[in-house]
């Protein structure tokens, strides 16, 4: 009986998640996620290429739609299994997907709208990937798993979730498949987050594993050592003393409490000015509220504050915004305002609108907190693109764009390497994945500095020994015999 691994997402490229590992009759997948690169989004449309009815369970490493979005897709498709993830992620992913299919369902009807008014209408698909009805038949097959414990998917293959330190309930996950009298382990490491950060805890020491599947997000940089509340004060300060709005599209999970950490603590040393501060994301308010359940799974001195009765993310002049009609009123409000608003990267929701009403005044300031991946309005805007589309119209981008890069949930090369060095035992093939071709392959080449002779090669060659491994960059629908 032969274990086999096929890359379905996430190899050259960060987003779309998906590992499809077959042991014998059994299938699972680990993760589920979309492709949110532009080049890639044909993706999501296209049939799974096994059966879903097929696959016996999903393992979510965490919450991210990068990770969890497509899975109402997949349950659309005859998936009806479970999907096995930690409590939080449950409760996160649950909030995630609805909110996804809700604004699925939003824009469709503004390409619709727009489609006729340009005359061109059916030219394009005008239905959504999915549905509510779909994200809540996916949510109805979460199965909670504990950090730790040893997880019975079936007779051939269990599973152990350790945390990864990346979001709230985030997991490294190690499968074994049993393989006729013996066992295989795979270790996938989701997004790994960084140490010494505030609100969680940091990651978990991991087990090692015969097989590492080991993300490159900043495979191929360092994150620079600044202070993340002093650069946050001086965007807000020239901002304000110029009179424009500071901007800022970030993710539900982690980065949106993040900034709410540091920006009430800002204001309540006095270090930046007592202006309104909008939160304008339903969803990741409703997110914002689940890290009061899991207190044991947060910082000491944060856990402490929640068991005190104090509500750790509020502070003077934090406006919670969510009906549409007071998203509107937003532009409206009088002098500098900062304005906090959903999609990370900036490919949906409200943050558009937050866009077209800054990006063309030069006293505003667009803040980018957050990876923006390649093909995503955000990463158009980082890189200079002027003008730039943003609901079928041409924008001039005149607003100062600033990006802060020490908010990252995820560790640079330097902690991938320092997390490979601890497993034990050492695996005997890494493959790199998360990454956009550039990142996966600087990483293996820093490996190659650093442990000898790598060889760089797809799955279906011969990898290269690094102290007895070897190290592969997948390419996306490559299968591998492990």
């Amino acid at each position: 009986m032969a274990v086999t691994l096929t890359f379905l997402g996430a190899a050259g490229s960060v987003t779309g998640s998906r590992f499809l590992l077959e042991a014998g009759p059994t299938r699972i997948l680990v993760d589920c996620g979309l492709c949110q690169e532009r080049d890639n989004a044909y993706r999501n449309w296209d049939t799974f290429p096994v059966p879903p009815s097929s696959i016996s369970a999903v393992l979510l490493t965490h919450a991210h739609l990068d990770h969890s979005g497509w899975l109402p897709r997949l349950v659309a498709q005859g998936f009806s299994g479970r999907i096995l993830c930690t409590e939080p992620t449950i409760d996160i992913t649950r909030l995630l997907l609805m909110d996804s299919a809700r604004i699925m369902q939003e824009d469709v009807e503004v390409k619709k709208r727009r489609h006729v008014r340009e005359g061109r209408r059916g030219a394009y698909p005008e239905v959504p990937l999915y549905t509510p009805a779909d994200a809540e038949r996916a949510s109805a097959l979460f199965t909670p798993v504990r950090y730790g414990g040893q997880v019975k998917v079936d007779g051939h293959i269990t599973a152990e979730f350790r945390d990864a330190g990346h979001i709230l309930g985030s997991a490294t996950i190690r499968v074994t498949a049993r393989d006729g009298g013996r066992d295989v382990s795979i270790l996938f490491s989701g997004d790994i987050g960084r140490p010494a950060r505030p609100i969680l805890h940091d990651p978990d020491t991991q087990r090692g594993a015969d097989y590492v599947l080991i993300e490159t997000t900043y495979g191929d940089r360092s994150h620079p050592n600044h202070d993340i509340a002093a650069e946050l004060e001086r965007v807000i300060n020239e901002t304000a003393a110029a009179g424009g709005n500071v901007v800022i599209p970030a993710f539900a999970v982690e980065r949106a409490q993040e900034l709410l950490y540091h920006l009430g603590r800002l204001g309540l040393a006095g270090r930046i000015p007592a202006i309104p501060v909008v939160f304008d994301s339903p969803m990741a308010q409703s997110v914002t509220r689940v890290f009061g359940k899991y207190p044991d799974l947060l910082d000491a001195d944060l856990a402490h504050e929640i068991r005190e009765g104090r509500a750790p993310f509020d502070f003077p002049g934090l406006r919670f915004v969510r009906s549409p009609k007071e998203s509107e009123g937003v532009a409206r409000i009088p002098g500098p305002t900062v304005i906090i608003a959903g999609s990370g990267m900036a490919t949906g929701g409200r943050i558009k609108q937050h866009l077209i009403n800054n990006i063309g005044r030069p006293e505003s300031t667009i803040l980018f907190v957050g990876y923006q991946a390649n093909g995503t309005l955000g990463r158009q805007i980082l890189n200079g693109q002027n003008p730039v589309r943003i609901y079928g119209v041409m924008h001039p981008v005149r607003a100062r764009i600033e990006r802060i890069d020490g908010f990252s949930a995820h560790v640079d090369r330097e902690g991938l390497l320092e997390w490979l060095a601890a497993l034990q035992p050492q695996p005997k093939q890494v493959f790199l994945v998360h990454g956009e071709g550039s990142g996966a392959a600087a990483f293996a080449d820093l490996l190659r500095q650093r442990h000898g002779q790598v060889d760089v090669q797809r799955t279906s060659e011969r990898g290269g020994p690094v102290n007895g491994w070897k190290v592969t960059i997948p390419a996306y629908g490559e299968s591998v015999q492990l």
